[in-house]
């Protein structure tokens, strides 16, 4: 990869992070994630190897679906307060789809598949980069909603993604 294009892509990751961790709008927070998402690409398909191909376009499938289901989240959460700030989250159906969305960006238990076969097909550093840097900005969207978000659903993934992920790592031999 031109060494350009790999500053321009770590640069890109690092101001979607910025952008999505300091905003207090929903769009600014999206537009974010949307930034991380498609700087990360690249990087994922670097190999121009057909199993790094497939592991990008799974990564953009998901992240464009949770992207849209947070937009939407967000969208009808304004269209029943009236607001656009990320701390007044009180709509219920949009508290739900948000943990759903979230749960998807974080590779959470019910959405969790994506996630080996992605790192799978990444050469190491960009499955690092995915495996932390990449969960710090919907960490942050959760944790500036966790007042409105349904605390039992929480504990419940948090838990399962914990128990499922341990047990299904010990039949993992390919990362």
């Amino acid at each position: 990869m031109n060494p350009h294009a790999k500053l321009i892509s770590t640069l890109s990751l690092i101001l979607g992070t910025t952008i999505t961790i300091s905003s207090n709008h929903w769009m600014m927070a999206w537009t974010g994630l949307e930034i991380n998402t498609l700087a990360i690409i690249p990087l994922i398909s670097k190999p121009h190897h057909p199993r790094a191909i497939e592991a990008m376009i799974k990564y953009f499938l998901v992240q464009a679906t949770a992207s849209a289901l947070l937009l939407f989240s967000s969208m009808s959460n304004a269209w029943a307060t009236g607001q656009w700030d990320i701390t007044q989250l009180t709509h219920p159906t949009s508290c739900l789809l948000l943990t759903t969305a979230i749960a998807m960006k974080l590779g959470l238990v019910p959405f969790h598949f994506w996630f080996p076969e992605v790192l799978q097909g990444s050469p190491m550093i960009t499955a690092l980069l995915l495996s932390t840097a990449m969960k710090f900005p919907p960490i942050t969207i959760l944790f500036l909603t966790s007042h409105s978000l349904n605390p039992t659903l929480l504990t419940t993934m948090a838990i399962a993604s914990a128990t499922l992920g341990g047990w299904m790592g010990l039949n993992q031999t390919q990362i």
